[in-house]
């Protein structure tokens, strides 16, 4: 299994968009938080880690052709991860035809969602920074519609119906995550 520092030299290499690579180092983040949460350590936690810092290594390749993003990611990533990560990397794109089957798969789908929240968020912030957001600010932000409206809900509520977290821990979970790596983020 490829190590964290490799994957990173990884997606250094195969992603030219900061904005990208940001998303996925927050992805990650949340991804480690979560599998604290669940009692999840050790080589375990690794390979959630890496899978929410890979899900996006094929993203700038397959932005023509969206139904095989996951897809291409997998088989970019087939000699470094093992088949459960393979197939959450698969899985967090609906249109790939894979289903989450299990947590890792769901805790990216909504790990993926809650990210895309959380920065766009900090930047409403006066000084524009992820320390002076609040899990009220999230909670008014996701009943927004039209505040980051890419940003699917239902994805974010995958953290209730599958993983056991009420929405108000999830945010909070998910902000201390990105509020830990702010600096890495540029928030």
């Amino acid at each position: 299994m490829i190590s964290i520092g490799k994957a990173q030299e990884l997606v250094d290499r195969e992603i030219a968009n900061d904005a990208l690579r940001k998303h996925m180092l927050a992805v990650s983040a949340i991804m480690g938080a979560l599998a604290d949460r669940m009692g999840i350590g050790g080589e375990e936690k690794q390979k959630w880690m890496l899978v929410g810092l890979l899900h996006d290594l094929d993203y700038e390749r397959t932005k023509g052709n969206p139904e095989k993003h996951g897809l291409i990611a997998a088989e970019m990533l087939n000699e470094e991860l093992p088949d459960d990560c393979l197939q959450a990397i698969k899985a967090h794109n609906t249109q790939t035809g894979f289903e989450p089957n299990s947590k890792m798969a769901k805790a990216l789908i909504a790990a993926d969602a809650v990210s895309g929240l959380i920065p766009p968020t900090a930047l409403m912030m006066p000084t524009r920074k992820l320390s002076e957001v609040t899990v009220k600010s999230l909670k008014k932000k996701f009943k927004d519609k039209s505040f980051a409206r890419s940003v699917s809900r239902e994805d974010i509520m995958v953290c209730e119906e599958e993983l056991g977290l009420e929405r108000k821990e999830f945010f909070t979970l998910a902000l201390e995550a990105l509020q830990r790596i702010s600096d890495e983020l540029g928030l």
